[in-house]
């Protein structure tokens, strides 16, 4: 298992390092001056010379490349040009929506995709099945946003049992924080339990067919009994394949829903560092997002060690 995590960990820093280089050259190569949007065009050069100096705007690219990417190493994320704070402490108050955030839809997406999937396998070709294929296609064709707006439309703004956006912060109570991303998590959860469902189902029909689940039933064993014994363990790898590729989704992913309800999120604060140029911003908390998905890469490598042994046993 040593060997396992520590060929991982190297694979992974190398798709970190190659990330910061795709980073820094595509923010070099995008046209506009940063400290000619801050100032305008009617600045002074002398002004936007001391702007550009201050913002290390003035050093050739691979000493910026070499004192951006230092500062990663050693935490120091810089300060951002637009806000005025260090980029750390921005990235850390957002993520503490965008986090939480994507946890809560990520157990609606399973909660509700695992039991439909298992339920039209075990079904298959009957009323349930048709059903949670219809549920399933539904649910790719729907855009997010859309689907967010008709939330807020059904349960803010007519039944009036949450807000229509915003959030209250932690230090409100965890009742009233939970209770503003309820509708962003269910806006990013069913959407995304729309392809998990297709998914489990898929995975737990070609485990039906193998020769150990008809040995099963042979000796007697109930359906209920195969599915937990046999069946779901086997079917769990292309399962977490799918469950780890949706977490990294929705927290890198969710700008858009965060935009609808108006939530501070690490979505949120890209989008806005972007169309205010706030490069600094761009890159950190790209690179933010980068370092959790490469996490939720290396959790679901080792869970696949765990649920099957024999790639790390052939390895």
């Amino acid at each position: 298992m040593t060997a396992f995590l520590g060929r991982r960990l190297l694979t992974l820093g190398l798709t970190l390092w190659l990330a910061s280089v795709v980073v820094f050259v595509v923010l070099e190569v995008l046209p506009g001056d940063p400290a000619l949007l801050m100032l305008g065009v009617d600045a002074r050069p002398d002004t936007l010379a001391a702007l550009r100096a201050r913002m290390g705007l003035d050093q050739p690219a691979p000493v910026r490349y070499l004192a951006w990417t230092g500062g990663l190493l050693t935490g120091d994320l810089g300060t951002s040009h637009t806000y005025g704070v260090p980029v750390a402490e921005l990235i850390r108050d957002r993520l503490a929506v965008t986090a939480p955030l994507a946890g809560l839809a990520m157990l609606v997406s399973m909660a509700t995709a695992l039991p439909l999937g298992l339920l039209a396998a075990s079904r298959r070709g009957r009323p349930a099945d048709y059903g949670v294929m219809a549920f399933s296609q539904l649910g790719v064709a729907v855009p997010n946003f859309w689907f967010g707006i008709l939330l807020v439309l059904w349960f803010s703004i007519g039944l009036g049992w949450f807000d229509a956006g915003g959030f209250p912060g932690w230090s409100a109570g965890i009742g009233p924080a939970l209770k503003s991303l309820t509708l962003p998590a269910l806006t990013l959860g069913l959407t995304e339990a729309a392809i998990l469902a297709r998914v489990t189902r898929s995975a737990v029909l070609d485990t039906l067919g193998e020769d150990y689940v008809r040995t099963a039933r042979a000796k007697g064993l109930s359906r209920g009994a195969v599915m937990r014994r046999h069946v779901l363990r086997n079917a769990l790898i292309p399962i977490t394949t799918i469950v780890g590729l949706q977490f990294a989704f929705l927290l890198g992913g969710a700008i858009v829903v965060e935009n609808v309800f108006f939530l501070p999120g690490l979505g949120r604060l890209l989008f806005q560092a972007i169309s205010q140029r706030d490069l600094i911003v761009v890159k950190d908390a790209v690179m933010v997002l980068a370092a959790m998905v490469v996490a939720v890469n290396l959790i679901v490598d080792v869970l696949y060690a765990l649920i099957d042994p024999r790639p790390k046993a052939a390895s």
